[in-house]
C-alpha cells in the first residue's frame, strides 16, 4: 500500500490543523483550502499541577506529590489538563474523529514543540501526523511547510520538559524556605532569583557610592571673523584636570593624586587670571571613522529598543509582536538569531536601492552571526514577513498605532542592516595659553549610510542625524584666538544607573541566562512578587529583595551564581541536541553526584539560617553609637538602632536610606510619641508618624471604641515642616466643598493614592498641580467636573465596553469584550489584549 503524502492526506475529507491561538488559526486558514480545518489549542494543553488540589488522587500522599514530579522514578512528570482546557480538548478530539490527517502547526521553539507532543499524547491520533514548521505566516511559507513536513522533535521536547522540571524543583523547593525565613508568599526561580541578584548588586553599588565634586572651566574662543568654539579646560601647568572617571566610587577621592583638583574658589580665581590672556591653536587631530549597521532584531534587542524608543514594557512588546506575527506581518518573534533568509536579504537590498540609491547598497550582502550564547542560528531574525516586504506606508491604515510603530521599527532595522557603512570624521582641537590647555571635539558625517534609515534609540532618523553632528569652525595650527568668555563649572560624579527593563534584558542575555521567551515573564514576576518596583523606567529593588539575595548568597550561593545558571542553559541545549541525558542531569541537580544536590543543600541549611540576621541590612554605625540596620519585617521594613525603631515606607529606594536619613527617621519616630499638639475642638492629641506608605498625621490614639483618623501628607510636603495647624488642615480631608448646583449632591476633595482629586457621586477629576485639596473652592471643583475626563490610569476600565461577545474566552473563562483604550479600541479576554486594526468595525 502506498504511503500517503501530506498533499494527498487531505484529499477525500478535511485534515485537521492545530495551532496555539485563534488569531493564528484565522490567518493560516486564509492560505489553506476547503480540505483543511484549522483549530487552536489556546496555549498549553497539559502542565504540572499548580497546587495540591490539582494533584491526581492516585498520587496524593506521596512525599513528592506537591512537586508534581516523581523524583524517585526517573523524575517522571505528572501531567494534568489545566482547569478551563477540558472543553477545548474535547473540541479537538471531536474534530479529529472525521479528519484524514493531523497537522501540528505550533510555534517552532521548544514550547511549541512541547505543545505538539502533548497534543499527540492527549489526542492519540489514528491518522497520519505531520509537524509543520514555518518562520512566518504567509501563503508561500505555509505551502512550503506542507510540502516538507517533519515529525515532532523529541530532543526539543525533552529539553523543554527538563527545563520545566528543573524550574519546578527549584521553585517549589526553595520558595518554602523563603516563606519560613523571610516573608510569606515569596517565590524563588532559577532565572528570576539571578535577575534579582543583578538588581540588588547594582543598588549596593549605588549605596556604597561616594560622590565627588570637581570644577573646570568652559571657555569661548573667537576667531578674527567672529566664529567661535566652546572648549573645556583639560590641564593647567602640565597637570591634568580630572573627569568623573578619575574618582574612586568607593571613597570619592582621586585615583591619581598628581592631578589638579580645583574647588569653586580656585576655579573662579583661575578664570579671572587667564581670561584676558593670549591663546592659540596648538594642535588639530582629524581622524576618519566608520560605523556599521546594527544586526536585525532578536527578541532581546526588540524588547530593548521598544523600551527605549516607545516606552513599551517587555510584555507589551511581546503582545504587540505576537499580534503582528499571528496576522502575517512579521516573522516569529521569539528568536535569538540575527540571520536573514536569502530571499529577505534580496528584498532588503532591492528596497535600499529603490528608496535610498545604489550608493547606499554595499557590494556584498551583509551576513550576521549572533553574539549571544547558545543562539539557535537555524532560526531567523525578526523581520517583515512575506516576499516582497510590505511597506510601512501601505500598513498604516491596516494596523493599530502600537502595531504600526513596532512594525515600522522592525522594517527600518531590517532594511538598515543591509545598507552601507556610515562614514565621517572626528576632529579634536587643542587650544593653549597662559599655562592652560583647552580641548574641543567635533564630529561630522560625510556619508550617512544606514543612518538614513535607522538610528538606534531614535524614532526619526533624519532628525537624529543632525544631532549626531557637531561641526567646528575651520582653524589652523598657530592661529590666534580671543577668549570672549570663561566660566567656572561645577561637576558631581554620579552613581551607576539602575537597570531598566531594556538594560536588565541585555545583562541577562550577555551572561547567557534565560531565553528570549522568558525575559518578559521574569520582569513581570519580580515586580508582582514585591522584589522590584519601578521609579519612572528604573527597576528599584525592595528591602525584601535584599534579604532574599542575602540568604541565597550566604547559604545557597550556587543557585544565584551567574556562571552556574548560564551552565544550566548550556546543559539544556546539550539535552536538546541529544548530547546529554535528561534523567542523569536532573538526578545530579536534585540529589547530587559527589557533592550535595538541591535537596541535601536545603536539608543541611534550613536549621542554620537565622531569619533575624538574614532580614537585617547594615546601613552604618554612628560614632559612639549602636549600628543602624534596616530590618525586613513580616509585613513591612523598618529602621532599627538598639531599642529604637521607625517604619520605612515600602517603596523607599534603598540608596536613599543613608545613615543620616535613617537617624532622621528614628528621631521623627521618637518625636511621634510626643504630639504636635491637641485639636482644640476634640482635645485629642495630633501626631506626625511614618508608616509603610510614607509619612502621615494622626488624630487620637487607638482604643477599642474608636479608630484614630489619619491623613497622608500631600506630595512635596516635608515632614519636618509639619506643625499642628498644617496637620489639622490635612485632617479635614476629605473636605465637603458644598453641593453641586445642578445635581444637588455634595462635592468632596480628596488626597488619593495617585494624587488629589474632587468627586461628585461617581464622577472624579484630578486636581491640577497648582490647586491643593486643602484650598480648592466649590466653583473650581464644578468647573473641573464639567471638563471632559482625561484618559489615564484606569480610565478605560471604568468605561462601558464597546461590545461584549456572547461566549466567554475558553482560555480564561472571562467575558470577551471590546474596550476603548488609550491607543484606540482593543479586544480582551481579561488576560490578553489585542488592538483592533484601523478600519475594523466594532
Amino acid at each position: 500500500m502506498a504511503k500517503k503524502t501530506p498533499e494527498s492526506a487531505a484529499k477525500g475529507g478535511q485534515a485537521l490543523v492545530i495551532v496555539e491561538s485563534p488569531a493564528k488559526a484565522r490567518t493560516i486558514g486564509k492560505f489553506l483550502g476547503k480540505n483543511f480545518r484549522v483549530e487552536a489549542s489556546i496555549g498549553h494543553v497539559r502542565d504540572l499541577p499548580q497546587g495540591a488540589k490539582q494533584v491526581p488522587a492516585e498520587f496524593k500522599g506521596e512525599p513528592w506529590a506537591n512537586l508534581g514530579v516523581n523524583v524517585n522514578d526517573n523524575f517522571t512528570p505528572i501531567y494534568i489538563v489545566p482547569p478551563g482546557k477540558t472543553k477545548q480538548i474535547k473540541l479537538l478530539k471531536d474534530q479529529l474523529k472525521g479528519a484524514t490527517a493531523l497537522y501540528l502547526a505550533t510555534d517552532e521553539d521548544r514550547e511549541g514543540e512541547a505543545i505538539s507532543w502533548h497534543l499527540l499524547e492527549l489526542l492519540k491520533p489514528k491518522v497520519p501526523v505531520h509537524r509543520l514548521v514555518f518562520h512566518e505566516i504567509t501563503h508561500d511559507a505555509i505551502q512550503a511547510a506542507l510540502a516538507g513536513p517533519r515529525q515532532v522533535d523529541e530532543g526539543l521536547v525533552r529539553a523543554q520538559e527538563t527545563r520545566r522540571i528543573l524550574d519546578r524543583l527549584f521553585g517549589y523547593e526553595v520558595s518554602p524556605l523563603l516563606w519560613r525565613k523571610v516573608r510569606p508568599k515569596l517565590s524563588a526561580g532559577r532565572v528570576q532569583s539571578v535577575a534579582i541578584r543583578l538588581i540588588v548588586e547594582r543598588e549596593r553599588e549605588r549605596m556604597a557610592f561616594v560622590s565627588a565634586t570637581w570644577w573646570d572651566l568652559l571657555g569661548v574662543f573667537a576667531k578674527s571673523d567672529k566664529q567661535s568654539l566652546e572648549a573645556t579646560l583639560v590641564s593647567v601647568d602640565g597637570r591634568r584636570i580630572p573627569a568623573g572617571k578619575d574618582f574612586d566610587s568607593a571613597t570619592g577621592k582621586l585615583k591619581n593624586g598628581e592631578m589638579m583638583l580645583l574647588d569653586g574658589a580656585a576655579a573662579q580665581a583661575l578664570a579671572a587670571r587667564v581670561r584676558s590672556g593670549e591663546f592659540r591653536v596648538a594642535n588639530i587631530e582629524d581622524k576618519p571613522y566608520t560605523t556599521k549597521p546594527y544586526a536585525p532584531f532578536t527578541t532581546s534587542t526588540l524588547q530593548q529598543e521598544a523600551n527605549r524608543k516607545m516606552g513599551f514594557t517587555a510584555r507589551r512588546t511581546m503582545q504587540v509582536a505576537q499580534s503582528l506575527y499571528e496576522n502575517g506581518h512579521i516573522t516569529y518573534m521569539r528568536t535569538d538569531s540575527t540571520n536573514l533568509a536569502s530571499v529577505a536579504i534580496e528584498d532588503a537590498r532591492r528596497l535600499v536601492a529603490e528608496n535610498y540609491g545604489k550608493e547606499y547598497l554595499p557590494d556584498e550582502p551583509r551576513l550576521y552571526r549572533s553574539k549571544v550564547k547558545n543562539a539557535q542560528e537555524a532560526h531567523e531574525a525578526i523581520r517583515p514577513a512575506g516576499h516582497p516586504f510590505e511597506l510601512p506606508d501601505t500598513m498604516r491604515t491596516q494596523l493599530g498605532s502600537e502595531e504600526f510603530r513596532l512594525f515600522d521599527m522592525i522594517w527600518k532595522r531590517t532594511i538598515a542592516s543591509q545598507m552601507a557603512d556610515a562614514r565621517g570624521r572626528r576632529i579634536s582641537i587643542t587650544i593653549e595659553g597662559e599655562g592652560c590647555v583647552f580641548q574641543v571635539s567635533g564630529k561630522t558625517i560625510d556619508f550617512p549610510g544606514y543612518l538614513r534609515a535607522y538610528v538606534e534609540g531614535s524614532d526619526d532618523p533624519s532628525a537624529d542625524l543632525a544631532d549626531q553632528e557637531r561641526v567646528l569652525p575651520s582653524v589652523e595650527v598657530g592661529e590666534r584666538l580671543a577668549c570672549t568668555a570663561l566660566d567656572a563649572k561645577e561637576h558631581t560624579t554620579q552613581p551607576p544607573g539602575r537597570f531598566s527593563e531594556a538594560s536588565l534584558t541585555k545583562a541577562l542575555e550577555e551572561r547567557g541566562i534565560g531565553r528570549p521567551s522568558t525575559y518578559a515573564s521574569i520582569i513581570d514576576t519580580i515586580q508582582a512578587r514585591n522584589y522590584v518596583f519601578k521609579k519612572q523606567s528604573a527597576l528599584v529593588p525592595t528591602w525584601v529583595a535584599f534579604s532574599v539575595v542575602q540568604l541565597l548568597e550566604e547559604h545557597l550561593s550556587a543557585l544565584v551564581d551567574y556562571q552556574f545558571t548560564a551552565q544550566m542553559e548550556d546543559d539544556l541545549d546539550a539535552i536538546s541536541r541529544g548530547e546529554q541525558e535528561s534523567v542523569s542531569y536532573l538526578d545530579k541537580f536534585y540529589f547530587g553526584n559527589g557533592a550535595p544536590g538541591l535537596k541535601k543543600q536545603l536539608e543541611n541549611k534550613i536549621d542554620e539560617i537565622d531569619p533575624a540576621r538574614i532580614g537585617r541590612i547594615l546601613i552604618g554605625t554612628p560614632d559612639g553609637q549602636a549600628p543602624v540596620f534596616v530590618r525586613v519585617g513580616r509585613y513591612s521594613p523598618f529602621v532599627e538602632q538598639g531599642d529604637r525603631t521607625a517604619s520605612l515606607p515600602d517603596e523607599t529606594p534603598p540608596d536613599e536610606v543613608t545613615l543620616e536619613a535613617a537617624l532622621k527617621l528614628l528621631d521623627q519616630a521618637a518625636q511621634g510619641e510626643e504630639p504636635l499638639g491637641f485639636d482644640p475642638e476634640t482635645n485629642k492629641p495630633v501626631y506626625l508618624k511614618v508608616g509603610r506608605f510614607g509619612p502621615y498625621v494622626q488624630r487620637g490614639v487607638p482604643d477599642e471604641e474608636e479608630k484614630p483618623q489619619n491623613a497622608s501628607l500631600l506630595k512635596g510636603m516635608n515632614p519636618s515642616d509639619i506643625d499642628l495647624a498644617t496637620a489639622l488642615k490635612l485632617l479635614t480631608l476629605p473636605r465637603n466643598l458644598g453641593n453641586h448646583p445642578e445635581q444637588a449632591q455634595p462635592i468632596m476633595a480628596y488626597n488619593g493614592r495617585f494624587g488629589p482629586y474632587v468627586k461628585c457621586v461617581e464622577e472624579t477629576r484630578s486636581l491640577p498641580a497648582d490647586i491643593s485639596p486643602l484650598d480648592v473652592t466649590l466653583d473650581q471643583a464644578v468647573f473641573l467636573l464639567a471638563q471632559p475626563k482625561a484618559r489615564g490610569r484606569g480610565a478605560a476600565a471604568k468605561k462601558e465596553p464597546l461590545r461584549t461577545f456572547e461566549k466567554p474566552s475558553p482560555a480564561t473563562e472571562k467575558p470577551v469584550q471590546i474596550l476603548d483604550g488609550r491607543y484606540g479600541p482593543y479586544i480582551t479576554d481579561g488576560d490578553t489584549n489585542v488592538s483592533l486594526r484601523k478600519g475594523m468595525s466594532v
